[in-house]
């Protein structure tokens, strides 16, 4: 594959994932949270969800969602494999990212269809089910591409984590849109028709369909670089006996189901405590290009593993501290709101950074392999990555949120919904602990060599 060789192009091409992580996120965030009315008050009933109705069966459609994570998981792995190995005149990487973003639009817009909206009912608890299996599916081979083509289409450590930070940066704009410009929608549009208004913006994924320019893999093992492709089984041998790989697992396990189970239950939590989401998530966000420039600084002075420790505890503290928020009496709105203010800030010295550890690690753990190997296959350690975050979202969102959902519906749903932060902080602070078994490998990344 050609390497990009200008800032510019670098720039562009860690963008081209907007769009479509959008999606991901009015999946998880709003449009599943939709089918339940519980969690919800007032206004938000009528905007929030489909139809002011109960649509899906909960017992049944937390399991639905559990399995969709797994899934969304574990199908990781076949779909880094078949864009691994993909033998086609137009290369790997392209062919793969068309085959994934069509399917996973058509399931998107399906999403939005009610097939029985007199009330729940196991016809549309099996609907948005299945929906929901495809969406993450094809989502996952789209993603799981062009994550892969991080560790290929840059040459140097540096260079990946400029791209991996500016992805951190669009993550935050996208984070920004969904959780602030898409909570403002929902005020007077119903979020059916606000998951339409945002759908153009997937188109960004066409951006590498123009940039990546690979040649023909058509009856190819060698590649043209020299390195050469492996089978599904040859591939998870090789990353699973990578040590380092497997215990940074372990610490993003624990960092997603803490992370995850926030931003799933975001639209509710908000709602029942009454907090204003759009000003926190502004606090929260608007720092972040900033914050990076400090996490970044921290990388070069002390190494990754300080850095990532800082921003686990960092956010974990901001948890806590939004847990306790919630928990003070509406008659002390203006303390509330400074509190939460307050809260969001501290967040925001950690955000940024738990998005940009996803790419950075995985694809320089891929470019050392290939180096040492001959191997390419970097798709495949974002797709056992994928396995990890899937259970452990699945955990967070389809049996702890919708857990939190249902108490809620009774006399103690506010404090229900208000242990969510805290379980989050929780989640936070165990994957914090686990840093310590990471080797140096990681948490030296960063340092200049004569400094490790």
């Amino acid at each position: 594959m050609r390497k990009l060789d200008r800032k510019w192009q670098m720039l562009l091409y860690a963008c081209s994932g907007f769009g479509v992580n959008l999606l991901n996120l009015m999946m998880g965030s709003y449009l599943c949270s939709a089918l339940l009315i519980g969690g919800f008050k007032g206004n938000a009933i009528l905007y929030q969800t489909y139809n002011g109705n109960n649509l899906v069966i909960a017992g049944v459609w937390a399991t639905f969602v559990l399995i969709a994570k797994i899934i969304d998981g574990v199908i990781d792995i076949p779909m880094a494999s078949f864009t691994d190995r993909l033998q086609t005149r137009f290369g790997r990487r392209r062919p793969s990212i068309v085959i994934g973003l069509v399917p996973m639009i058509a399931a998107y817009l399906l999403f939005l269809v009610i097939p029985h909206p007199q009330g729940e009912s196991l016809l549309n608890t099996l609907y948005y089910g299945i929906i929901l299996c495809v969406f993450y599916s094809f989502y996952t081979l789209t993603m799981v591409t062009y994550y892969a083509t991080f560790t290929e289409i840059v040459e140097t450590q540096d260079e990946r984590n400029f791209m991996s930070n500016v992805k951190s940066v669009c993550d935050i704009f996208y984070f920004i849109i969904g959780y602030v410009v898409v909570r403002a929608m929902l005020n007077n549009m119903n979020v059916r028709l606000v998951a339409l208004v945002v759908l153009p913006l997937v188109l960004t994924m066409l951006i590498p369909l123009f940039m990546i320019k690979e040649p023909s893999t058509k009856g190819k093992i060698v590649l043209d670089n020299g390195t050469r492709t492996v089978n599904l089984i040859e591939s998870l041998k090789y990353t699973f006996q990578n040590r380092s790989f497997i215990l940074w697992m372990i610490v993003i396990f624990f960092m997603n189901f803490g992370v995850n189970l926030f931003l799933g239950g975001i639209n509710e939590y908000f709602s029942f405590t009454g907090l204003n989401m759009i000003f926190i998530m502004a606090c929260s966000f608007a720092p972040v290009p900033f914050t990076l420039i400090l996490y970044n600084r921290i990388i070069k002075k002390k190494g990754f593993g300080f850095a990532f420790r800082y921003v686990l505890l960092t956010y974990g503290v901001g948890m806590v501290c939004m847990f306790f928020v919630g928990l003070l009496p509406a008659t002390m709105n203006t303390l509330r709101t400074v509190l939460s203010i307050v809260s969001g800030i501290i967040c925001s010295f950690a955000v940024g950074a738990l998005f940009a550890v996803a790419y950075s690690v995985p694809s320089q753990l891929a470019a050392d392999e290939e180096k040492e190997t001959g191997v390419s296959h970097s798709a495949m350690y974002f797709a056992i990555q994928g396995v990890f975050s899937g259970i452990a979202t699945g955990l967070a969102q389809g049996v702890v949120l919708v857990a939190l959902k249902k108490a809620s519906e009774g006399r103690t749903g506010l404090a229900a919904m208000s242990f969510l932060t805290l379980i989050c902080g929780v989640g936070m602070l165990v994957s914090f602990l686990c840093t310590f078994l990471l080797p140096k490998q990681i948490t030296r990344i960063g340092l200049d060599e004569q400094d490790k």
